[in-house]
């Protein structure tokens, strides 16, 4: 049994969700966001609760049952609260700066960076004499947040030996001895 599949989602107030056609739509006060759902997943929404039923104890529909539930429940937290990722840089000259939607990195190599991040996603950076440059990004869609965060982090991911790179803040990165002489 999908244990959390079976757990509630609170709707609070000035939240809205609406399912039409598979489709479901949930606006709160910081954004709007759709999901499809399928494999024949219910939605049951009354008094503030929404609960998912599944329409058998099949594997693939226990699987669907806990996806969707985590899904809709990010939407949720997502637009009433919202989610932030913090990246730091470590590395010496390593350097980031924004200016709009435009994010610019120096990290090590003969160019500098520029990614251009959606308008869903607020960056922010900070750079602080002698500690490391960090970048805050908010967002209400969850998983725009992650693929963001994982795209900057992948033009320089840690290295074990002296650990160097972008890495997420409170991120451990696994060291490795290096040459013995």
């Amino acid at each position: 049994m999908s244990r959390i599949g079976k757990s509630i989602i609170e709707i609070p107030a000035g939240v809205t969700v609406t399912e039409k056609d598979g489709t479901v739509t949930v606006k709160g006060p910081k954004g709007e966001l759709t999901q499809e759902i399928g494999g024949g997943i219910t939605l049951n929404q009354n008094d503030g609760v929404l609960t998912l039923e599944r329409p058998s104890d099949s594997k693939q529909h226990r699987s669907l049952h806990g996806l969707y539930r985590s899904l809709i429940n990010n939407m949720v937290v997502g637009t009433t609260e919202g989610f932030t990722k913090k990246l730091e840089l470590v590395g010496v000259g390593y350097r980031a700066a924004h200016q709009g939607q435009k994010l610019e990195l120096a990290l090590g190599f003969s160019h500098g960076i520029v990614v251009e991040v959606p308008k869903e996603v607020t960056v922010d950076t900070l750079t602080e004499k002698g500690k490391n440059p960090i970048i805050t990004l908010s967002s209400y869609d969850k998983q725009l947040l992650g693929m963001v965060a994982a795209k900057i982090r992948s033009f320089r991911k840690p290295e074990p030996y002296k650990g160097k790179g972008v890495r997420f803040v409170g991120e451990d990165v696994r060291r490795k001895a290096g040459k013995s002489a």
